[in-house]
């Protein structure tokens, strides 16, 4: 008998082997996705809640932050005021983090975590960007380093679910637009209150995960059937 990645393929079949038979045996070897044992797994339960702590050091840290270095009574946390600042926001191109939805078959935990990862790529770069130009990088400096800390935690948790490598972040261009003190202010200003609004979102999703089904779980990187030759 030759068995040949989850195909079973006889030189000389028997003569009583039934259609059905062979339908079995090519079902032999299933497809590897996930089951329920992902979320149940200690390392991925321990990584999911150490990501929480992170999530609440980042939103603790992030009022500070916007207090040491945006000096303007008009650029606030409140997310209401960027409406009065879309057209310097527009003209900065700031851009802003992909989108996080409750999972379902069509946007699974592979996505999702894709869309964290690319988000925190974001954030870092743009917080890298601003902590160039504020008069007390300081504390711009603890709030990255707290967002590279949940980046490599989404990332523990891709690599615990064995997910193919994501979108790669490929940086901005913001720092050539940062041409004066009020353009450095709005961009820390929206920066902070997007960070803000994406680490909520990252809460309640890594909350759906812990809790979905298995079925919305996506699906493994494929991996050669244990028998195959």
């Amino acid at each position: 008998m030759l068995v040949t990645w989850g195909f079973v393929l006889l030189e000389t079949p028997p003569p009583n082997l039934s259609l059905c038979a062979l339908v079995l045996l090519v079902r032999a070897a299933p497809l590897p996705e996930y089951s329920g044992s992902l979320t149940e797994n200690p390392e991925f339960h321990k990584a999911v809640k150490e990501s929480n702590n992170l999530i609440n050091k980042i939103l603790h840290e992030i009022p500070a932050v916007h207090k040491s270095c945006v000096n303007s009574e008009a650029l606030t946390l409140d997310p209401s005021g960027g409406q009065n600042l879309m057209y310097i926001v527009t003209s900065l191109g700031i851009p802003s983090a992909p989108e996080l939805m409750g999972l379902s078959n069509e946007f699974t935990m592979e996505m999702c975590l894709n869309r964290m990862s690319e988000g925190l790529q974001l954030y870092q770069d743009l917080l890298s960007t601003v902590r160039d130009h504020v008069s007390t990088p300081e504390k711009v400096t603890d709030l990255r380093a707290a967002v590279t800390d949940l980046l490599e935690k989404v990332l523990q948790m891709r690599e615990l679910a064995q997910l193919e490598n994501g979108v790669q972040y490929e940086g901005t261009d913001l720092a050539a637009r940062l041409t004066g003190p009020y353009e450095v202010m709005v961009a820390t200003n929206v920066t902070l209150t997007e960070l803000r609004s994406f680490t909520e979102h990252v809460s309640r999703s890594l909350g759906n995960i812990v809790r979905a089904k298995p079925a919305l779980h996506g699906r493994a990187r494929a991996q050669p059937h244990p028998h195959s030759i």
